[in-house]
């Protein structure tokens, strides 16, 4: 590594940023979420094609038809599965891929659907190919077939279920078997957030938790929410920690700046793992290219970890570029670090 590049990465010192939320931050989160197709901030498209399929499936007296949504996590998949039951006046009964283990567990969630019901897998790319198998037939003629006794006195009973909705969410669309994706009738994949929108969400989030912030500084939370609303709610109420033992009635900019800034998220938005990443891609790699393996292992993170929380906002805000030969650091990365910047060979 050059000198220059261990000043300026040295200047650049990370400082501890809490990044996982407690249980009182979910109970919160959950508080915080919008409960109706109106109060729903942003994704406008999807949310007024949502409203039309929800209005002509209640006209026809009909179960929405299945559901799937994608994208990073904390842009809002889980706030709008409740928003669809909440519209469709229907119950919701959650669940992750990894939780349902056997298909005994699918078959006995299944079995307690009323009809109209909405049947919310979180993480649905996780769930196990046997388990998987079952929901083909529950989705397609709401039947499931399971076989009783073994050998030569084994059968098979068809067993028919009342019509529901599974709603589907997942970060990683391409792990989804094809059989699966092509039974959901309803697809929307969900991008980061503007500033604006997110501004929005931090004003109306700061009424609903009892605290006052002015406009420059919703904004300033929004430019540092890395485009996601949960990490906005996150970062208000740390915020809001901050203003209650200081005593401050009204969070304004110079409030809020300085305590992201002591949160160690940086102006533009990036906490203390996000500086890490960059760091060894700039410094110990060079600028790239590097495998996600092999950053995974220096930083001693799980790959899952670098591949769906940090590498999808560093990609959309442009300071990594996937190649064929891996994660390549761009010119905003290196000025980012006040680093001089020799264009990369990216031709491979």
């Amino acid at each position: 590594m050059s000198e220059e590049i261990r000043q300026a990465l040295l200047k650049a010192g990370p400082k501890a940023s809490d990044t996982k939320e407690s249980e009182e931050d979910v109970v919160l989160n959950i508080s915080l979420r919008p409960k109706k197709l109106a109060e729903f901030v942003g994704h406008k498209e999807i949310a007024e094609n949502l409203k039309i399929s929800i209005q002509a499936a209640k006209q026809r007296n009909e179960p929405l038809e299945h559901v799937l949504l994608s994208g990073p996590p904390g842009l809002g998949k889980t706030s709008l599965s409740h928003i669809v039951a909440h519209e469709m006046g229907a119950k919701i009964t959650a669940t992750s891929g990894p939780a349902i283990e056997r298909a005994g567990d699918l078959i006995g969630i299944l079995t307690n659907l009323e009809k109209g019901d909405i049947f919310f897998i979180d993480e649905i790319h996780r769930l196990s190919k046997v388990v998987e198998e079952f929901l083909y037939p529950a989705m397609e003629s709401f039947q499931i077939d399971f076989v009783i006794d073994k050998g030569p006195y084994a059968k098979t009973i068809k067993f028919n279920l009342k019509p529901f909705t599974l709603v589907g969410a997942t970060t990683r669309t391409g792990l989804l078997a094809a059989p699966l994706r092509g039974r959901f009738g309803i697809f929307y994949n969900l991008d980061f957030y503007r500033v604006e929108d997110l501004a929005r969400i931090i004003k109306t989030s700061a009424k609903i938790l009892g605290m006052e912030i002015d406009d420059e500084a919703a904004l300033e939370v929004g430019r540092r929410s890395r485009g996601t609303p949960r990490f906005a709610n996150r970062l208000l109420r740390r915020i809001r920690d901050y203003a209650q033992v200081a005593r401050i009635n009204k969070i304004n900019l110079g409030i809020a700046s300085k305590t992201l800034d002591e949160l160690g998220i940086d102006k533009a938005g990036l906490d203390d793992l996000d500086r890490k990443v960059l760091k060894l891609v700039l410094g110990t790699y060079g600028g790239g290219p590097v495998g996600v393996e092999s950053l995974a292992a220096s930083l001693n993170e799980e790959v899952d970890t670098i591949e769906d929380t940090v590498e999808p906002y560093l990609l959309k805000a442009g300071y990594l570029k996937r190649t064929s030969r891996g994660r390549l650091a761009t010119k905003l990365a290196f000025d980012h670090f006040g680093i001089k910047y020799e264009k990369q060979d990216e031709l491979f």
